[in-house]
């Protein structure tokens, strides 16, 4: 049986849990700021599981631990045997004798599934290829920080690649909160159906309104939030930009774009890395072969006051803190 500290996916949770860990979060974070925190996982060592690269995932998970009096240990891709000369069942059997938890950050949703079914312990997504819960948690909190009123009176639109991870869970996030959420993609980039067939079964129950559009400037009319992504993900090959390029440009985040929310408000998120101007490697590379200062957003708007994104990855480490402590101490 897996653990009920076990995060996986938006779907684990009801509204009400997902909101009680933003609240949890909320606290740690006022504790934290005030050096009135206590420490609740002291004697607790939790294994970090890495397979793709990360700044925010692994800084988050190891601070909140060190805040909270816990150990860690990271496995980088090449620091353990699982998928290659060990399989994920006998991997996930001998961590859970050793650690009290462990986190998984990697390609395939049915590896973290497998590490949950085994360990015996709390296992947490750190990230797969189809869902990002702990990006979800963080994302929820930077919004209800900068909006007045209740959750359920957000409205956020994600404009880009609507098939990577962050677009799937921004769907069943929004849907289950109540929220008004709209998806901006091309049709060959929309979530997969199932995906937002569950965000509509969702909404009914909740009363969240729920939209999948190729129309960005109609996706974004009215919302208190304008959120993008990368458009090439983690693993994919160089190829692929150059069918993103063509597809995604007209959904690039630029002040036109903002402005025509018609809201002198709105706010930016981007869950990072981004591609936002020259200074990368990646960004370079885009402007020489494709003329595009920034891809998924200018640097217009993600240097601009509208942009939260550093108070939103601030908040991966209170949240991601939230979800260790609830799995872990109670």
């Amino acid at each position: 049986m897996r653990h009920r500290g076990t995060l996986l996916k938006e779907l684990d949770l009801t509204k009400e849990k997902f909101l009680d860990l933003v609240s949890r979060a909320r606290a740690l974070k006022r504790a934290k700021a005030s050096g009135t925190e206590h420490q609740l996982l002291k004697g607790k060592n939790i294994a970090l599981v890495f397979e793709k690269s990360s700044t925010r995932t692994r800084c988050a998970f190891e601070v909140a631990a060190h805040d909270q009096g816990a150990h860690v240990t990271y496995l980088d891709p090449t620091g353990s045997h699982m998928g290659r000369e060990e399989s994920v069942p006998d991997t996930a059997k001998v961590l859970g004798r050793m650690f009290d938890a462990i986190e998984f950050r990697g390609f395939a949703q049915d590896t973290v599934e497998e590490l949950a079914d085994h360990a015996g312990v709390p296992v947490w997504n750190g990230l797969t290829d189809s869902w990002h819960p702990t990006q979800m948690l963080a994302d929820v909190l930077t919004m209800i920080e900068h909006h007045d009123g209740p959750v359920e009176n957000i409205s956020f639109a994600f404009v880009g690649d609507g098939h990577n991870n962050v677009a799937r869970s921004l769907l069943v996030t929004g849907a289950l909160l109540g929220m008004d959420v709209r998806v901006a993609a091309p049709l060959s980039l929309w979530p997969p159906a199932e995906v937002t067939e569950k965000a509509n079964e969702l909404a009914t129950a909740s009363g969240a309104r729920v939209r999948v559009t190729t129309d960005p400037e109609e996706a974004v009319a009215g919302a208190d939030f304008v959120y993008t992504d990368v458009w090439v993900s983690m693993g994919d090959p160089d190829e692929v930009w150059d069918s993103r390029v063509a597809e995604l440009t007209p959904y690039r985040v630029t002040s036109g774009l903002m402005k025509a929310t018609g809201n002198p408000d709105v706010k930016f998120l981007h869950c990072l890395p981004s591609i936002h101007d020259r200074s990368t490697t990646v960004g370079r590379r885009v402007y020489e072969k494709y003329g595009l200062d920034g891809a998924e957003v200018a640097d217009e708007v993600f240097s601009s006051p509208a942009s939260i994104v550093f108070d939103q990855a601030e908040n991966r480490l209170h949240t991601i803190k939230a979800v260790i402590v609830a799995g872990l101490a109670t």
